[in-house]
């Protein structure tokens, strides 16, 4: 844990006309915010990005892509800044050019894990907030983050669920959003996987699937088509060997035989793209022989 300087926030009561009006819609939200930087745009639609903290790669990269994605389109990206997909969802807006807001389970003084202190003061930075219900100086509490999930769907339109364990902190937000009328989405996953659990039981129970950030922005009413290309973007000025190889690739983890096979070409001629593509930053080899597209 690290303490950053608590003059630098400010007590926003309930009574108060900066008091997020989104809030006051639901019943158990704080009396008092306490807030470092700045508060979300009420003019623009907003998104929780949650999930486990002990989190897969596959995780890591879908919950980046999402919010970046979301962010593209002008969406704000809420989370609590946990270590894992929280902070992967906090950097990929970011990375999308959109402010961020990250809501504490301790004082909005404290960074906590401590080692997301660059990611903590990259949010202020880039014109985002720390927010908190508890006083500069409150150390974490284990029941202070189950605690602190209404206010993160408070804020939100929508919550986006990217791995979670049948128990999860990150269940409890969705269950909270879907206390507050709130669209809850969840990402599908292997079956064999035990974080891929909770986020199963949500879609068994209703709940959209995520299988594409588009799905999230259609929810919320904006057109992708007029508003995200950049997925597109990639793919111009690449010849037509190394663009069927490249439109082989996702964030699954696939081997030079499997992207042969698929693709039409030899191992070998396979292999001298697969090279080629990474040399132009659009794929990465994350073991032997394995490669996914480079989303960063």
């Amino acid at each position: 844990m690290e303490r950053t300087q608590s003059e630098e926030i400010r007590c926003i009561e309930k009574s108060s006309q900066e008091y997020p009006e989104k809030l006051k819609h639901y019943k158990g939200m704080p009396e008092k915010l306490y807030v470092k930087g700045g508060l979300p745009d009420p003019k623009r639609p907003a998104a929780a990005v949650v999930g486990a903290r002990m989190c897969s790669t596959y995780g890591r990269i879908q919950a980046f892509r999402f919010a970046r994605v979301l962010a593209e389109a002008g969406v704000q990206i809420i989370s609590g800044m946990a270590s894992g997909i929280d902070a992967e969802g906090h950097k990929g807006a970011m990375e999308g050019r959109m402010p961020t807001w990250a809501v504490l389970g301790n004082g909005a003084d404290v960074c906590y894990p401590a080692g997301n202190k660059g990611l903590y003061n990259r949010i202020i930075r880039e014109k985002g907030g720390i927010i908190s219900e508890y006083p500069p100086g409150t150390l974490p509490r284990s029941y202070y983050f189950p605690a602190r999930n209404r206010i993160i769907a408070g804020f939100s339109d929508l919550v986006l669920v990217v791995e979670a364990k049948e128990k999860s902190g990150s269940l409890i937000t969705a269950q909270c959003a879907l206390e507050q009328g709130k669209a809850v989405f969840a990402l599908p996953g292997p079956v064999n996987e035990e974080l891929s659990r909770g986020c199963h039981q949500l879609i068994y129970d209703g709940a959209g699937i995520a299988y594409t950030p588009e799905v999230l922005l259609e929810e919320l009413g904006i057109n992708y088509e007029n508003t995200i290309k950049s997925e597109g973007k990639k793919n111009l000025g690449l010849a037509s060997d190394l663009n069927m190889v490249y439109s082989c690739l996702d964030l699954r983890p696939k081997t030079r035989d499997v992207l042969a096979q698929e693709s039409g070409f030899s191992a070998e001629k396979t292999g001298r793209i697969l090279v080629e593509l990474g040399l132009l930053g659009m794929v990465r080899e994350i073991g032997r022989h394995y490669y996914i597209k480079n989303q960063t």
